[in-house]
């Protein structure tokens, strides 16, 4: 994880806009789990709003947030997957970076998630 982090902090930091774009990523796979899942139990989908991702920005706090109304990972996903590298496709990007890969394949790799955390001081 240390060397993922080191990659990430020396090569995506001038590319901050790059959160945004796996931010929205992230949110749109929480909207398709949803979907999914509502095929074989549709009462997931009973109390459910519309399938959406809002984005809003609070000028005077200077925040940024991105809501969605899909389901996200449970705590033993990101137990499984966050940092791992054999399973989240950090190897490759960390190989393919260390050989002058291109950044605009991050999210390909699984780890676009980690860029909100150059640009943020707190993720909830």
């Amino acid at each position: 994880v240390s060397r993922l982090m080191d990659i990430i902090i020396n090569s995506l930091y001038s590319k901050k806009e790059v959160f945004l774009r796996e931010t929205i990523s992230n949110s749109a796979d929480a909207l398709d789990k949803v979907r999914f899942l509502a095929v074989e139990n549709p009462d997931i989908m009973s109390d459910a709003k519309d399938l959406e991702i809002r984005i809003s920005f609070d000028e005077a706090a200077k925040t940024l947030t991105i809501r969605d109304t899909g389901i996200g990972m449970t705590k033993e996903d990101l137990i499984q997957n966050l940092g791992t590298v054999a399973k989240s496709g950090t190897t490759q990007f960390v190989e393919s970076m260390a050989s002058g890969g291109d950044l605009s394949l991050i999210g390909q790799f699984g780890v676009g998630f980690y860029s909100v955390y150059l640009v943020a001081d707190k993720v909830r």
